[in-house]
């Protein structure tokens, strides 16, 4: 699909302005696709992951809809998260920069209620909020939906999975039946077509990112082989050979988070955790931190990670291969938004390598296995960035004091200048490194009749099996006996006959002791 600026769009001038100061100049697949659609009063099914540009898909049709002249409520969207609704309620401020008049307000749990209601009786156009605390508002009738004329429910899979369905439900029988209504979701489960069915419009427009558009070309995607007790190790050694200027790690569970967040402060790396389990004030505190760049890594499940919509992340680290394909998905996208380039990297654990073809098949993409960098390549690079920020200091500091201790220190006799400035850099570079050694998986080939072929590859073959039970039978590896090895096949052929005859001719003769043993007893010729 070729894509289309926004003034080639009818989209409202004084959005495209305010669009195009945030950096944007074509619009996604997403948007082309659903903005005309909601423009023409369509209800829409939208099928489209995070980072593809949907909350201006539905974002700006909301802004169009409003009319900023009556102060009663308009239009809601409904998220699953209170991260989510408060990052869509941010979207929609910027894009309405020039739009006078309009007032959105994000409403979730876990702030003052009482702030929510004084706002909503000021006279607000827009709500963006999670389906529990709108549901608190229309039962207090702080939320009145007499007016509504637009419903917008976004991340639609995820909300059923979090358990909002009843609620959801409620809301939608409570808003006038000619509004407009628009569900986007990531997938497109029987729960959701359920609700398009009896809730949206018979001609509603489903409209879809292909798997393809969505993983953007312009991140860079690497894996690495190794042993769990390696993981920590190696993502150090990442961090310190890229050097990224923001992270996002990903962890399948809120343990492992915890885990690696207190492993990585003692590294002395600057990073905070995120996940299900912290309060709603320490979730808050993680988000600042990291989007004001007081945190350089960020470590998080997948469902706290949700809310996170930060444009200028390098690198994204799977530290656990995700269970779900959608899963990855949504971890790259975080990275490479707004016309930038970044990386993602994978750690692989022995087997999970099968799961990391099915991903590629599936995204259609393509990961790229890399070699963990040196010791001598880490340490180059370590000593570069210290001698830079050296320079910095020299160059931007007064440095008088410090000199003139340095120079009573070299007067004594005991150091050169040069030793002493290796030394600081010894200081500053802490343990000297040591190559990483990997053993890699090696994945049995499609089609392959003989799992020991792949044992002898990884090490663990036949001769190794059999050297721990007898010492004779492990120098039968690669000789012409060597069933393991796929040997010639007439000596296999051969083998097998022996074998035969041999087992033929002992229950052969053990048939005839027993018939001549019986004989004997009966008194009959032997």
């Amino acid at each position: 699909m070729e894509q289309i600026s926004y003034k080639e769009s009818a989209i409202d001038e004084r959005i495209i302005r305010a669009v195009e100061e945030m950096g944007f100049e074509k619009m996604t697949p997403i948007q082309q696709q659903a903005i005309p659609c909601f423009l023409e009063g369509k209800d829409i099914i939208g099928q489209a992951q995070t980072g593809t540009g949907k909350t201006a898909a539905f974002g700006i049709p909301v802004l169009m809809s409003v009319d900023p002249e009556i102060r009663d409520l308009q239009a809601v969207v409904l998220c699953p998260t209170r991260e989510l609704a408060i990052q869509a309620a941010e979207e929609m401020h910027k894009f309405a920069k020039y739009l006078h008049g309009v007032k959105i307000l994000p409403v979730y749990g876990g702030q003052d209620i009482s702030r929510q209601i004084r706002a909503l009786k000021g006279g607000v156009q827009i709500v963006v909020g999670t389906p529990g605390r709108v549901m608190d508002h229309m039962r207090r009738h702080t939320l009145k939906l007499d007016n509504l004329k637009m419903i917008v429910l976004d991340e639609a899979d995820e909300m059923l999975n979090m358990g909002f369905r009843e609620d959801i439900e409620t809301i939608l029988k409570e808003t006038p039946e000619d509004r407009q209504t628009a569900l986007f979701s990531a997938t497109m489960p029987k729960a959701i077509l359920d609700i398009t069915h009896t809730y949206q419009k018979e001609d509603a427009v489903h409209v879809k990112v292909a798997q393809k558009e969505v993983t953007v070309p312009l991140i860079s995607q690497y894996y690495y082989q190794l042993q769990s007790k390696q993981k920590e190790e190696v993502l150090s050694r990442l961090l310190d050979y890229y050097n990224p200027k923001r992270s996002l790690i990903f962890c399948n569970t809120k343990r492992m988070v915890d885990q690696l967040t207190e492993n990585l402060k003692a590294r002395g790396y600057n990073v905070e955790g995120l996940h299900g389990d912290l309060s709603q004030n320490q979730r808050d505190t993680v988000m600042n931190l990291f989007r004001g760049g007081r945190a350089d890594i960020l470590i998080a499940t997948d469902v706290a990670a949700r809310g996170i919509d930060v444009d200028d992340v390098e690198a994204v680290f799977n530290f656990d291969i995700p269970e779900d394909i959608e899963y990855y998905v949504h971890r790259i996208g975080r990275t490479g938004r707004a016309g930038r380039t970044g990386r993602s990297f994978t750690f692989v654990v022995g087997r999970e390598i099968y799961k990391l073809r099915e991903i590629e098949r599936t995204c259609k993409t393509k990961i790229k296995e890399k070699n963990i960098p040196s010791a001598a390549e880490i340490t180059a690079v370590k000593a570069d960035k210290i001698l830079n920020e050296a320079l910095e200091i020299a160059e931007n500091q007064d440095l008088d004091r410090m000199i003139d201790i340095i120079e009573s220190k070299l007067e004594s006799g005991e150091t050169t200048s040069l030793e002493l400035a290796a030394a600081f850099l010894k200081l500053g570079m802490g343990e000297e490194l040591k190559d990483i050694k990997i053993e890699k998986f090696v994945p049995r080939k499609a089609g392959s009749r003989d799992r020991r072929n792949n044992d002898r590859r990884t090490g663990a073959g036949r001769s190794e099996r059999g050297s721990s039970r007898t010492g004779s039978r492990g120098s039968y590896q690669g000789e012409k006996k060597s069933y393991g090895s796929y040997g010639d096949k007439k000596n296999r052929k051969f083998d097998r006959k022996d074998a035969q005859t041999k087992n033929y001719r002992t229950t052969r003769k053990t048939g005839e002791l027993k018939s001549n043993r019986r004989r004997a007893k009966n008194g009959e010729a032997v």
